[in-house]
């Protein structure tokens, strides 16, 4: 099933799986989604992310291992969409924002590649925010 924006759908997959407690998600995989998955278990709030190929349908599918700690409390306090299809938002190479005052995660696509915030800021390079990860 295609969707408008994938982005927003796999912030909103986790989120639901989140709410239900679900120990993986799994959804149609693209290099976006990949690059959104792979900052998410390098900043630690994900476990695990693994491509297979589908066997229903042709491409891949994206499983993510959600993380949460010995009393079932998710690793991810909360997921939002910050640039959406009908109003992109886009930052300068001094305005990249922090999240919670640097406590959370901005994920920003820049000229050179997908990347947090934090390493925009250090590599001097504005973009796309995608969205933001407390």
């Amino acid at each position: 099933m295609a969707t408008t924006d994938p982005i927003a759908d796999l912030l909103t997959r986790i989120r639901n799986a989140i709410t239900a407690a679900h120990r993986t998600v799994v959804l149609p995989s693209s290099n976006s989604k990949r690059e959104v998955a792979r900052i998410l278990k390098e900043q630690g709030y994900i476990a695990d992310a693994t491509v297979a190929p589908a066997t229903e349908y042709p491409g891949e599918l994206l499983t993510i291992t959600l993380k949460y700690t010995k009393d079932r409390r998710s690793a991810i306090t909360g997921l939002r969409r910050v640039s959406r299809p009908g109003q992109r938002t886009y930052v300068g190479t001094g305005q990249v924002p922090k999240s919670l005052g640097g406590l959370g995660t901005m994920i920003v696509s820049t000229s050179s590649g997908i990347m947090t915030g934090h390493d925009a800021r250090k590599a001097g390079v504005g973009g796309e925010v995608w969205a933001e990860v407390w």
